[in-house]
């Protein structure tokens, strides 16, 4: 017995499994699934430049016969939808699992999305583990179940499943040998002559998978009281299990295709029947589709974020059980860029040039809270490059702001570079900002393409940023030091008044990859308290709040001299 995450529990099961490739982009919360694995016995993993990618390459291995595990977080989904919809109708050579890792709460994501949904749209099937056990068993029995039915299986994870760890038994690997690979452009060339007769293929499967569906051993019935009967699925669960200890449960580890035989056959067990899910109304949809009344929650459930024991209880109509009352006097902790920083002081300068700043996703995304507050818009990977051309469209002609994209080196490998390519081809204009940090890191500090790093440590290109910047037709590219104050300011100042489009590459490691420190910093009896020096949102800044003057916290501090630069009075030096 073994304590496992969720993620982990995957990876083992994947490798029980005898996959031997692992393909993934890193997003929170499915990132250390693909770590994990990596560093298993006999297999090769690599992050890719992004999710699309990702099912491509693995799609390919698996046409090749290798069996494959591909990993991304939900918002990934979105953007492997493409290659996913697809292999649907292609099926599969040896088998292919993709984890789906939601994250209702929106704890490390700009939206709260149902995968289902997409399993459903893409008819491939979806299995729900509820704790790491079931994560390891349905990761290892998909990969022959996938080969079985011939497509894709997905695996769908919460941030509760893929983070918490609960006891496992761990098993052997399971030999596997591909069959040799035959060419065969009726089942993978996918235009309209075989795509049709694929397409028969499809709906002749979903018929096999509604069959199995009532038959698998990962739908369970829990039977207890019969007044009330819960359907639910994942994480959900835990929570319905302890909320709810005399209802009967049917917990659906097969989420598409729902077994319609065995839940109304559950619902006729008991007088009321009711759907627990977090953030989506797609279950409760699905049942009764089925043709199973569903009632109405006493009190409705919450609509958005987590679910908890109590949350359920109240939907019921039931009292929470007691506990303590949370204190008030816990300080608030708002996130912020770690001390030294190399992001820090591109966003004050650009709040000083009052640029119209269109964000990315990224650790970065945290200039746009006070006292920076220097970003206006973040949506989705790649997105910063080509609102901002949306923005001077819209802005052309008339006396505006300047427009500035700011993107991190890892989300430009993803779908920057594309976003570029589009600006440059309708010869649009404005500032380009590059947060080159050498790493991918809000996810953990991982390799991209611009760095050079892999997830195994093979060899590897380090691609040249600048030499590509310039390859797709921008001729006004800057490297620039970001932790000199006076560079930053003269490139920003530079850029918002060039007509042309510029880029701005702002290269310095994330403070985590090297973790230097240097003499730390001290406020001294210079000081006037004008605060500028918080104005940079450093952690390690604060006020006296009896004196008003600055003081900064020399075991948070690393040196790094971004606020001495600031202070006019010379009041802040090393120690």
């Amino acid at each position: 017995m073994k304590l496992l995450s969720g993620n982990e529990a995957v990876a083992q099961g994947a490798w029980e499994a005898g996959a031997t490739v692992g393909v993934a982009y890193p997003g929170t919360p499915s990132t250390e699934t693909m770590e994990a694995f990596a560093r298993k016995e006999g297999v090769y993993a690599e992050w890719c430049v992004n999710e699309k990618v990702t099912v491509e390459v693995g799609l390919g291995a698996s046409a090749a016969g290798a069996r494959v595990l591909a990993t991304m977080k939900h918002v990934g989904v979105n953007v492997a939808a493409d290659p996913l919809f697809t292999a649907a109708y292609t099926g599969v050579g040896g088998g292919m699992v993709v984890l789906a890792a939601d994250d209702p709460g929106m704890y490390s994501s700009q939206n709260e999305q149902d995968s289902h949904f997409y399993a459903a749209a893409a008819h491939l099937p979806m299995m729900d583990p509820a704790d790491s056990a079931e994560a390891l068993a349905f990761a290892r029995d998909a990969f022959a179940l996938s080969e079985r039915f011939d497509v894709p299986f997905m695996l769908r994870s919460t941030v509760r499943v893929s983070h918490t760890k609960t006891p496992v038994e761990e098993g052997g690997r399971a030999a596997y040998e591909p069959a040799p690979y035959e060419s065969r452009p009726q089942k993978w060339v996918m235009m309209p002559a075989f795509a049709k007769p694929r397409r028969t293929v499809q709906l002749a499967r979903d018929a096999e998978l509604a069959a199995w569906a009532e038959e698998c051993p990962y739908n369970v019935v829990e039977r207890r009281g019969s007044a009330v009967g819960v359907v639910c699925a994942g994480a959900a669960y835990q929570h319905v299990a302890e909320a709810l200890p005399d209802a009967s449960i049917m917990k659906l580890g097969v989420t598409w295709p729902l077994p319609a035989a065995r839940l109304r056959a559950f619902a006729d067990e008991v007088d009321a029947l009711y759907v627990v899910e977090e953030a989506s109304d797609y279950l409760a949809q699905a049942v009764r589709a089925c043709g199973v009344e569903v009632s109405a929650f006493p009190a409705p459930l919450p609509r958005e974020g987590e679910l908890s024991p109590g949350l359920v209880r109240a939907a019921f109509g039931l009292p929470e059980p007691p506990h303590a009352a949370p204190r008030a006097d816990v300080p608030a902790r708002p996130p912020a860029l770690c001390p030294g920083c190399p992001h820090r002081l591109v966003f004050k300068e650009l709040t000083r040039v009052r640029a119209i700043v269109t964000g990315d996703i990224g650790c970065y995304t945290l200039g746009a809270l006070p006292p920076l507050a220097a970003m206006d818009t973040c949506v989705d990977m790649g997105a910063s490059v080509s609102m901002a051309h949306g923005f001077e469209l819209a802005l052309a002609g008339a006396e505006h702001r300047p427009v500035v994209a700011v993107i991190g080196d890892s989300t430009f490998a993803h779908s920057g570079l594309s976003s570029l390519i589009s600006t440059v081809y309708n010869r649009g204009g404005g500032t380009v900002c590059v947060l080159d940090n050498r790493t991918t890191a809000m996810t953990g500090r991982q390799g991209n393409p611009f760095n050079g790093v892999t997830l195994q440590d093979r060899p590897s290109r380090e691609l040249d940023l600048e030499a590509v910047v310039r390859a797709v037709g921008v001729e006004d590219v800057s490297v620039v030091d970001p932790y000199d104050m006076g560079a930053v300011r003269a490139a920003i100042k530079a850029a918002v008044a060039s007509p042309e489009l510029t880029v701005l590459i702002f290269r310095a490691p994330c403070v985590l990859l090297e973790r230097t420190r240097k003499p730390v910093y001290s406020a001294g009896p210079r000081c006037t308290g004008c605060g500028v020096c918080a104005t940079l949102g450093c952690p390690a800044i604060a006020r006296d709040p009896e004196a008003g003057l600055a003081s900064i916290d020399p075991a948070l501090c690393i040196g790094c001299g971004q606020c001495a630069q600031y202070c006019r009075f010379d009041a802040i030096a090393q120690d």
